[in-house]
């Protein structure tokens, strides 16, 4: 597949990261010597130096034979531009990051659909999705739903409390048992894991299992003390923030504190009578103190600082907030934040990213994302038929190492899956996988 990626910033770097390992044939376009040079280094590709709305360097990057298009600079305008131009020399898809809430209505997705435009991606859209996910459950790091929830993914970090630790995996997960553990994060290492494999205190770890189990996967991992999320402070009222809070169930008492003044009547507008806009320093330990963080169970920081998110959250933590979210923004802060115990760390540009990166794989790809704390790919894959994956029960397929499948859905119900499972033609398979071909995967299915 040839693929050209416009702007050598931080979401066409972790696309190339991504797109690099399947040894596709990438160009990545840019004015910026310096930043071409950095991403040339690092990965196999092809680098153009010019302006990605100039039709000579569109042509020169032979545009025309482009099976993905991707426009991710900082210049939504730039990126419109250039996927119609991209349109119009013959890349069959393009996708086009944008920054404006209006982009993500459909009309407007429609209209520019019809103009070349494939896809447009809203990383604000995106963020806001896993915040909420996040604070479904306190005790959850991540939470990833498969099917309408007829498997649920989780990930959760382990403390001493934990029933499960110390223990074979093949004594715990066994065809009979309602979990499956398929990905654990130790000490910066992801590890796949196998039947011999154990769990250890302060490991993240990822389960699979199905929604009516979820209380009881919140028993033996000693969550049972978390008190379920009703109020939830945030700090900074940028775009994300407003996204976030709009689309948070009506259940939770939201309050906003935001250091602007100007900015804080803008929101009071935007957000109505739901959420209570503070105007304030949420690192005032005063302030928080006065307005309940004592009996607040997840605080959310959304500044455009890395560095104040996570003092921010390390700070809600010490004063007992159990749930922390933060946005890191600089790649090299997330490993930082995970090793602080932030919580659950968004990054737009990664989750940007690998919203895009599902756009190459194949049709029967439903969904992929890209876990960024366990430096792991899981996505839902479609069993064809006659299908390798379909040919015999799961431990006779010779799956690669760092591979594992996690569920099924067979006929919109969610089964976990032991060795002698047998997937069928049609249905919904869950794979996790660490430093393996996602490509090489695909052709299984």
């Amino acid at each position: 597949m040839k693929i050209i990626i416009c702007g050598a910033y931080a979401i066409g770097t972790h696309l190339a990261r991504l797109l690099s390992r399947n040894q596709e044939e990438i160009t990545v376009i840019d004015s910026d010597q310096e930043r071409l040079a950095k991403i040339g280094f690092d990965y196999d590709l092809l680098t153009l130096q010019g302006s990605p709305t100039s039709v000579k360097t569109l042509k020169e990057a032979n545009t025309a034979a482009a099976d993905l298009f991707i426009a991710v600079t900082p210049d939504e305008n730039t990126n419109i531009v250039c996927c119609i131009m991209a349109h119009a020399l013959g890349a069959k898809k393009t996708v086009a990051k944008v920054g404006d809430a209006e982009y993500a209505e459909e009309e407007i997705k429609a209209f520019y659909k019809n103009l070349g435009v494939d896809r447009i991606i809203y990383p604000e859209v995106l963020a806001a999705r896993d915040i909420n996910s996040g604070l479904k459950m306190s005790w959850v790091r991540r939470r990833w739903d498969v099917h309408d929830g007829a498997l649920v993914m989780l990930g959760i970090k382990l403390r001493e409390n934990c029933e499960i630790l110390n223990q074979p995996l093949k004594n715990l997960c066994g065809p009979n048992d309602p979990y499956h553990v398929v990905a654990i994060k130790r000490s910066g290492e992801t590890i796949i894991p196998g039947g011999n494999d154990e769990l250890k205190c302060f490991d993240l770890a990822y389960f699979m299992t199905t929604r009516p189990f979820i209380p009881y996967m919140r028993k033996i991992v000693g969550k049972e003390n978390y008190a379920d999320v009703k109020n939830v402070m945030v700090m900074g009222g940028g775009a994300t923030a407003v996204r976030a809070i709009q689309t948070m169930p009506e259940y939770l008492n939201v309050k906003l504190f935001e250091i602007d003044n100007d900015r804080c009547e803008v929101l009071n507008q935007v957000l109505g009578e739901k959420t209570l806009v503070i105007n304030g320093d949420a690192r005032d330990i005063s302030l928080l103190m006065d307005e309940g963080i004592r009996n607040t169970q997840a605080f959310v920081a959304l500044t455009g600082n890395a560095e104040t998110n996570i003092l921010a959250c390390l700070t809600a933590k010490r004063l007992g907030v159990r749930k922390t979210v933060a946005v890191v923004e600089n790649m090299d802060y997330a490993s930082m934040a995970e090793s602080l115990d932030i919580g659950t760390i968004i990054n737009k540009k990664a989750i940007a990213a690998s919203r895009i990166y599902q756009l190459m794989l194949d049709a029967d790809v439903m969904n992929v994302t890209f876990l960024m704390q366990a430096n792991a790919d899981v996505g839902e894959f479609v069993a064809k038929e006659g299908a390798r994956i379909t040919l015999k029960p799961v431990k006779g397929l010779g799956l690669p190492k760092g591979m594992t499948i996690g569920g099924l859905v067979r006929n919109g119900e969610g089964m976990l899956v032991s060795g002698n499972t047998k997937i069928n033609p049609g249905d919904i398979v869950v794979v996790f996988c660490h430093d393996v071909n996602m490509k090489q995967i695909e052709k299984m299915f």
